[in-house]
């Protein structure tokens, strides 16, 4: 995507901070962008970071196609290249490939397995994904239940397979007991289906609880017809940017995400490291950052067990208070955004060392 759908649905500052660390190592960057011209307007935000975008306005196809040309200029002399997702992941390996470049690939959730519980069907992803596998010199995925299912589909990938989470800035995102408590729940994210957004509302249409909903998707308008009875229980706001997100969650007291699935959800380990007692789903990619009752709650996917879940936690201030303290410590210990950093780092530093030796 683009540089600009980053910053209007709030993810640029969060996306870049890697890279700006990493830049700070005097690693030289260039991000491949699908933007048009407008994505250079954000040369100075990103102070030294090179913007390769689609600024002759090709047709999406051509531009696609062609992109290890149109960028050769970058791409030719670059050590190696690295994904951001596995969608649009193809046109990195034809670079790679063709300027003979090693490649790092990197999968924040596992897109075939988003496609099966969507669709059913990922045939054509998972032909897409097992090439990829099998030609990139590293895969860095976000949590050992992805590592292991590349593994199992491809046994010789397991020895170039490694966990890299995802990173919070934990400077930023931390307790602040100075800031009131406005909001009892607080949501994050898109309002889709994937994220069980309905059986939230059905639950909390039940408690005496005052809701914050932040996000925008397909379903934001239906819930807000069925739902919003204008009793102030429900606050709604659309994307803020991630910087933004802090105060937001000093400001409640309890996160949820009750999703059907993750990969490794950013919103909920944010959360963490800002303190707040958090309860996910007992759904893939939550359940392995979730240790329930020590650093979070696990709840069913229905209804009645979010209503029991959060009633649970509104009644019991205690196990609030230690179920954050330990949130964030986990978060600090496991996600700071330091950790990844020197990860991140060691890894490019082993792939150029392994290219040299060959």
């Amino acid at each position: 995507m683009s540089l600009k759908i980053w910053d209007d649905i709030g993810m640029f500052d969060r996306e870049v901070a890697l890279y700006e660390k990493l830049r700070d190592k005097n690693i030289s960057i260039s991000f491949v962008t699908y933007g048009n011209i407008y994505d250079l307007d954000y040369g100075k935000r990103l102070n030294g970071i090179e913007i390769l975008c689609n600024h002759w306005n090709f047709p999406d196809w051509m531009y696609e196609k062609f992109l290890h040309r149109f960028h050769s200029k970058a791409l030719k002399p670059c050590d190696l290249i690295k994904t951001n997702q596995m969608n649009g992941a193809d046109v990195a390996l034809r670079s790679a490939i063709h300027w003979g470049k090693p490649l790092i690939c990197r999968m924040g959730y596992m897109w075939s397995e988003f496609v099966n519980y969507e669709n059913g069907v990922a045939t054509k992803i998972l032909k897409v994904e097992n090439k990829l596998f099998n030609s990139a010199d590293r895969i860095t995925v976000t949590t050992d239940e992805m590592n292991n299912n590349i593994s199992d589909r491809i046994p010789n990938s397991k020895d170039k397979t490694l966990v890299i989470p995802n990173y919070v800035k934990t400077s930023g995102f931390k307790p602040n007991p100075e800031i009131k408590k406005e909001f009892d729940i607080l949501f994050v994210g898109r309002l889709v289906p994937q994220k069980n957004i309905k059986a939230l509302f059905i639950a909390l249409h039940e408690i005496d609880a005052k809701t914050m909903i932040i996000g925008s998707g397909e379903l934001k308008r239906e819930l807000q017809l069925e739902f919003d009875d204008s009793s102030e229980k429900i606050c709604w706001q659309s994307n803020v940017s991630n910087n933004e997100l802090p105060l937001f969650m000093n400001r409640s007291s309890i996160f949820i995400l009750p999703s059907l699935y993750e990969g490794h959800p950013k919103t909920l380990i944010e959360a963490m490291a800002c303190g707040m007692p958090v309860i996910g789903a007992n759904s893939p990619g939550i359940r392995e950052i979730i240790n329930h009752g020590i650093n979070g709650y696990l709840c069913g996917t229905d209804p009645e067990s979010i209503k029991s879940s959060i009633e649970e936690l509104l009644s019991n201030p205690s196990l609030c208070e230690s179920l954050g303290k330990n949130a964030r410590e986990y978060a600090v210990k496991y996600f700071s955004l330091d950790r990844i950093v020197e990860m991140e780092y060691d890894l490019y530093k082993t792939v150029l060392d392994e290219r040299k030796k060959h």
